[in-house]
């Protein structure tokens, strides 16, 4: 046997050993990672993501290291990869934006599953999240999906965000009404809710004299989940109260003066 045919099968088992050795010390390493990552606070979807790319740089470092072996220049596969990534990154430059705002959106947490969002012209409550889009349903039940580029160059309101939300009203009185009477009612039906929050107290007041109307403002708190329910209850009950007590609530009205 040549020495020449002894220095390839000696390669060829360094290469083979290598490889074995380098799979093991991969998975305990990839081991090791996902315990760290459960025990983090980022979201499972970016788990996957980072698990799976230090899973290939780990194996193409591996795979460069080997390439002397084999008589391959490992700068020139450096920059073969170089220029090919380059071309598949203008190539993919959409989906890795939504790839980068998918990122963004799992470490930053700006919304949740479950939870009711307004992205631009959209609203809806999220299912679900990944890298490339958010998935969401509107309250009629319209299924939505939104690419995560879109989500992070939009202006976002999370409507579940916090624990407790404003229900703001708007009622008119005509000018011939008792204010104070129309207060007290309101005062008394922001604590007939047992849902409506005192503290914050209800904010009751004059906010402005309409050209049919003077509006009185009705502001009180609520838990998120319960803003419909306590809505629709003051808006049914004020004005079953102010036509019990005979407070007009006016529509427009026009005088019209023909001269003759």
């Amino acid at each position: 046997m040549s020495e020449r045919t002894i220095q390839a099968l000696t390669d060829l088992g360094i290469i083979a050993a290598t490889l074995v050795a380098g799979w093991i010390v991969i998975r305990i390493l990839l081991r090791i990672e996902k315990k760290a990552l459960e025990r983090s606070k980022l979201d499972e979807v970016l788990h996957l993501f980072i698990l799976k790319g230090t899973k290939i740089a780990l194996w193409i470092i591996l795979i460069i290291a080997l390439l002397p072996r084999i008589g391959i220049s490992p700068a020139s596969l450096v920059a073969v990869l170089g220029a090919g990534g380059a071309a598949i990154a203008l190539a993919l430059k959409d989906s890795l934006g939504n790839v980068a705002g998918g990122i963004i959106i799992l470490m930053t947490k700006p919304f949740s599953r479950g939870d009711t969002i307004e992205i631009g012209e959209i609203t809806g409550v999220v299912d679900n999240i990944d890298l490339l889009t958010t998935q969401l349903h509107t309250f009629d039940n319209k299924l939505i999906t939104v690419p995560n580029g879109t989500v992070t160059n939009s202006v976002l309101i999370n409507y579940s965000g916090a624990d407790m939300r404003r229900v703001d009203c708007v009622f008119g009185i005509s000018y011939k009404a008792d204010i104070g009477q129309a207060k007290a009612i309101l005062a008394g039906i922001a604590a007939s809710h047992p849902q409506i929050l005192t503290e914050p107290e209800p904010l009751i007041g004059v906010s402005s004299h309409g050209d049919n109307a003077i509006k009185l403002d009705l502001k009180v708190w609520c838990s998120t989940e319960s803003y419909y329910d306590v809505k629709y209850y003051l808006e049914e009950k004020v004005k079953i109260a102010f036509d019990e007590a005979g407070i007009d609530i006016p529509y427009p009205q026009m005088d019209v003066h023909i001269i003759t």
